[in-house]
């Protein structure tokens, strides 16, 4: 699930075929991503937006950051050279919140075969890597999205669920927000009734390569393996950072909760609470 920049220098070196997703973004500026891309990557590596491929457009309900469309995400990834063969890695800047998203969603769609690069792209030029400007072009392969529905829940999973002691909410964002005390995103601030505050952030170390399989089972020991984990966070990103930490230390029950926050107070009779639970 995870790959050294070293290790895939390497697989470069030795041309494999591996197709590489450049996912940098920013939730505060959505041209960010393609605009650094184009300046700089990996070689080899291809563009992928959150907004407009690892996410539908926003409604009325269902969070900024909705679930893509799987059969136009699946004709984009086949565009780049993609099907359930290759092999797939993907990078953001550092902390890799961005790279779990398209993990996760790479994932839901259907694929097996995806790797998230330690360190992201801070890290192969701090190894002294190559980059380059140039855009590549692969020839396009057929991708069949087999979605897995199971991954996710929706709203009403989770007011059910939470209420009835039947799953644990967790909510990925920083303190300061969980508790209500700043929001730079949305009109209200607080966190959902019942969630408990496990900020992505500490999944990783403090070079923004990610933690291992035995300093994760120390962040998640408070939870127990035996019931069904939803994740959330603002908008379904930085959730997913959370999923992935709990797979690799042994969690299999983890739902994420795409709507997260943003889902929760479109709905204005939904309860918010500040502080800590």
């Amino acid at each position: 699930m995870i790959i050294s920049v070293h290790l895939l220098h390497e697989k470069l070196k030795q041309k494999e075929d591996i197709v590489i997703l450049d996912v940098r973004s920013d939730l505060k500026d959505e041209t960010i991503g393609i605009k650094i891309y184009k300046e700089n990557h990996i070689p080899g590596a291809s563009h992928l937006d959150l907004k407009r491929d690892l996410a539908s457009p926003a409604k009325e309900h269902g969070g900024e950051n909705p679930l893509p469309d799987p059969n136009k995400l699946a004709k984009t990834l086949g565009n780049l050279g993609i099907d359930h063969q290759t092999e797939v890695v993907i990078y953001d800047n550092d902390n890799g919140m961005y790279a779990s998203r398209a993990w996760w969603v790479l994932y839901y769609i259907g694929l097996d075969n995806i790797s998230i690069l330690d360190g992201g792209y801070v890290k192969w030029v701090e190894a002294g890597f190559a980059t380059t400007e140039k855009i590549p072009v692969r020839d396009a392969k057929q991708l069949q999205p087999k979605v897995r529905n199971d991954l996710f829940v929706d709203i009403e999973a989770v007011k059910e669920k939470v209420i009835k002691k039947e799953a644990i909410l967790i909510d990925s964002r920083a303190p300061e927000r969980y508790r209500g005390e700043v929001e730079p995103l949305y009109a209200k601030a607080g966190h959902i009734p019942g969630a408990i505050n496990f900020p992505y952030q500490n999944v990783y170390r403090d070079d923004g390569t990610w933690k291992s399989e035995p300093e994760l089972q120390e962040v998640f020991a408070s939870l127990p393996k035996t019931k069904k984990i939803i994740v959330s966070c603002g908008s379904g990103v930085s959730a997913c950072s959370n999923v992935f930490g709990l797979k690799r230390s042994g969690f299999t029950n983890v739902k994420l909760y795409p709507g997260s926050y943003s889902d929760w107070i479109s709905y204005e009779e939904n309860e918010v609470v500040k502080g800590d639970e």
